[in-house]
């Protein structure tokens, strides 16, 4: 055979891998609404990017007829390219071939690219639509997914991982997903559970459809376990380029900066205007964070789940940054379970990847309550003040308007090692709310006046000019300065700049014991 011929012979085998399942399977993977898995990859990665390797693997089982059914690639796409010129690695199953079940040869190719992301510090970005463990298999199958939660937990803090769910995800499969940094959904076409209707049905008696057991909505907005949903695979993947932007390769570099023309000194008059003067009207922080920003790009995480804390991706003076925000028009911006949660993984997040962290307070306190307490707000907000205390990253925090009590503590305390604390002129720091403490700290006198209302007006008037200000707390240095807001932007540049070279460090130790 002529080297003609051999080639001729590698360009049908070429075709044969890129048809994947075939011509009738990837119709019916259109008429779900689905993009194939290569069309997949065409949208998330750079034009022309994309090296595909083990194109030619085979699955190696002999029963149930599979010895009959070969497909070159066995469901999964896998190899690197880049984003914005950045190198990444990529796997993308194929639902076309076994419903992108996971055999032993389809899990290596998925190890392969996980060992070659972590060696060469690189993001790993997994496209997941499978059926599941391959049964055929039996236990090889299982075995593979556990070979690739081990990868997946090697990698954790070490380089992003990012996980896009773009089809079902059921049994085992949904533990790679959740250890990874972050996990895109698209409505009505992807979901995540554990246990299926069937199963849960059988089990429970409890009669619901994919969508209302694991759909985009529900883990978007109840469960927490997904960060994004998306009404369609462009858009979402489109949200992942987004997202690349604002990260670094691995945990030993630092985001890129990029230019801006957004001034650095930019000073903004709407400042004056958002918080309102009465401490009991609410308002959106995202105005505050908006006009703060560089260009006002916000790219919120988790938007739809525990909406009394924002968090996200921003730039200041075109430098990668994480906000963390109370959000005073949900729940008066109170920490409770969920809330506490959302902050500390995406301040871990931060900190593992060297992105520096800027808080916006308002906060009011804990949310008091039987289901809170029962439910363990105490072990939930321990993660969030174990997660900022921890970081070692460049920490600022602006505190807008009120922090109470321990939440005070919580959201990056100058007693917790945040390296520059702000306040606005309005800003309240004390141990509660006045009406709280004076109910608490005169009960007897209000009882026995005249008129008890007056009484504590009066009262609360006297304690809010003695403690409702953040001039107590700049005495002592826990407020490193009180600030114009109009000033806000060119403040935290000018700190952020300062901290660059920041270096910081925790005792020496296999790792802490955070409240789980």
């Amino acid at each position: 055979m002529s080297i003609h011929e051999k080639l001729d012979r590698l360009d049908e085998l070429r075709r044969s891998a890129e048809e994947g399942g075939g011509a009738a399977r990837l119709e019916a993977q259109h008429k779900r609404g689905k993009l194939s898995a290569r069309e997949r990859l065409d949208l998330l990665l750079d034009e022309g990017s994309f090296v595909e390797l083990d194109k030619f693997v085979t699955h190696r089982s002999t029963d149930f007829g599979l010895e009959d059914q070969q497909y070159l690639g066995d469901g999964v796409v896998t190899g690197y390219g880049t984003i914005h010129g950045r190198l990444v690695y990529v796997f993308s199953q194929d639902f076309t071939v076994f419903g992108g079940s996971l055999s032993e040869t389809h899990a290596e190719k998925i190890v392969k690219i996980q060992e070659m992301a972590l060696k060469n510090g690189a993001p790993i970005i997994g496209l997941n639509d499978s059926g599941g463990a391959r049964i055929q298999e039996g236990v090889v199958s299982l075995g593979g997914y556990a070979d690739i939660f081990l990868r997946n937990t090697l990698a954790s803090g070490v380089i992003p991982q990012i996980s896009v769910i773009l089809g079902p995800c059921a049994g085992g499969a949904v533990y790679s997903p959740a250890i990874t940094d972050f996990i895109y959904m698209v409505r009505g076409t992807s979901y995540m559970f554990v246990t299926g209707p069937n199963v849960v049905k059988t089990v429970t008696h409890e009669d619901i459809d994919m969508e209302g057991l694991g759909g985009a909505d529900v883990h978007a907005s109840k469960s927490g376990v997904a960060h994004f949903a998306l009404d369609s695979e462009p858009e979402c993947l489109g949200a992942v380029r987004d997202l690349v932007k604002y990260l670094p390769q691995n945990n030993m570099e630092l985001p890129e900066s990029l230019e801006t023309s957004d001034p650095h000194d930019r000073q903004d008059e709407k400042l004056l205007e958002i918080v309102p003067d009465n401490p009991n009207r609410p308002y959106d922080m995202r105005d505050v964070i908006g006009r703060v920003v560089d260009h006002g790009d916000f790219y919120e995480i988790h938007k739809d789940f525990a909406g009394n804390i924002l968090v996200g991706f921003a730039r200041l003076g075109g430098h990668s940054v994480g906000i963390v925000a109370n959000q005073p028009s949900v729940l008066a911006g109170v920490l409770d379970i969920d809330s506490s949660d959302k902050g500390a993984r995406f301040v871990r997040f931060c900190d593992s990847f060297n992105i520096p962290i800027v808080v916006f307070e308002d906060v009011p306190g804990f949310l008091p309550g039987v289901a809170q307490e029962h439910g363990g707000i105490i072990r939930h907000g321990a993660k969030l003040l174990y997660a900022f205390a921890e970081a070692t990253v460049p920490k600022i925090t602006v505190i807008t308007r009120k922090a109470y009590g321990g939440a005070y503590n919580v959201m990056n305390s100058k007693h917790i090692r945040g390296d520059i604390n702000l306040a606005w002129p309005q800003a309240e720091i004390a141990v509660m709310g006045p009406k709280g403490a004076v109910e608490v700290l005169f009960r007897k006198e209000i009882a026995a006046s005249d008129d008890p209302q007056a009484a504590t007006d009066a009262r609360i008037e006297e304690y809010r000019e003695k403690f409702a200000h953040p001039y107590i707390a700049a005495a002592r240095g826990y407020v490193d300065d009180v600030i114009d807001p109009r000033v806000t932007r060119p403040r935290l540049i000018n700190a952020l700049d300062m901290l660059r070279n920041k270096r910081d460090e925790n005792p020496a130790r296999k790792h802490g014991n955070i409240p789980l």
